[in-house]
C-alpha cells in the first residue's frame, strides 16, 4: 500500500514539474481579459471534469470576486442538470453543451473545457459552436491528442492518460489560476 502511494505521488510530482508555466500564464491572461472586459466565461466537463469546472466558477464567482470592484460572471452549463436532461432527452447528448452555449453566450465570452480525453462528443460540439458564435475557447486536457487540441485557440496539454493524475493536475490548474485572483489582485 505504502508503495503504490510512494508511486503514485512521485508520478504525481513527476508531472507537475512538466507542466508549461507558458501556457498557465497565458490562460490566466485571457481568464482576466475576460473579466475585465465585462464578458462571460463558461466552463464545461463531464465526470470528475465536470466537478472541476464547478469548483473553478466557484473559486471564481465567488472566492476571486467577492469585495472586489471586477467581477466574474461565469457559468458552469455542467451544473444545469434541467437543461442536460432536455437536451439530451430531445436533441442528443452531444448537444447539452452547444444548444447551452447557442442561447446563453455571446462573441468574445470565453469558453474553457476541462477534459481528461479531450474527445467528448459533447465538448467537441461545444467547441464548435463557440467557434462559430466567436467566442475564445480554451482546454484543459490529459495527453490524448483528442480534438480539443485542434479546436481550442489555447490548449493546456497535461502530459499524462492517467484519469487519475490528469484529474488532480487539472484542479492544482484551476486553484493556481483563480488563487491568483484571490491572492495577488487585492
Amino acid at each position: 500500500m505504502e508503495n503504490f502511494l510512494s508511486k503514485y505521488l512521485s508520478t504525481h510530482k513527476d508531472i507537475v514539474n512538466l507542466l508549461e508555466s507558458k501556457k498557465i500564464a497565458e490562460l490566466l491572461k485571457i481568464v482576466k481579459a475576460t473579466r475585465d472586459t465585462d464578458n462571460q466565461i463558461f466552463i464545461i466537463g463531464n465526470g470528475g471534469s465536470a466537478t472541476c469546472a464547478a469548483h473553478l466558477q466557484v473559486d471564481l464567482g465567488k472566492g476571486a470576486s467577492t469585495n472586489k470592484s471586477k467581477k466574474f460572471k461565469v457559468f458552469c452549463p455542467s451544473n444545469e442538470i434541467p437543461w442536460l436532461t432536455a437536451i439530451g432527452n430531445d436533441n442528443g447528448y452531444d448537444k447539452i453543451f452547444s444548444q447551452q452555449i447557442e442561447n446563453f453566450c455571446k462573441k468574445d465570452d470565453l469558453l474553457i473545457a476541462i477534459s481528461v480525453s479531450g474527445n467528448s462528443p459533447n465538448l467537441v460540439e461545444a467547441f464548435k459552436k463557440a467557434k462559430q458564435s466567436g467566442l475564445k475557447t480554451a482546454a484543459i486536457v490529459g495527453d490524448h491528442n483528442g480534438q480539443l487540441i485542434k479546436l481550442s485557440d489555447l490548449c493546456l496539454i497535461i502530459p499524462s492518460k492517467h484519469y487519475g493524475h490528469v484529474e488532480d493536475i487539472q484542479t492544482l490548474i484551476c486553484h493556481a489560476i483563480a488563487y491568483y485572483f484571490m491572492e495577488i489582485e487585492k
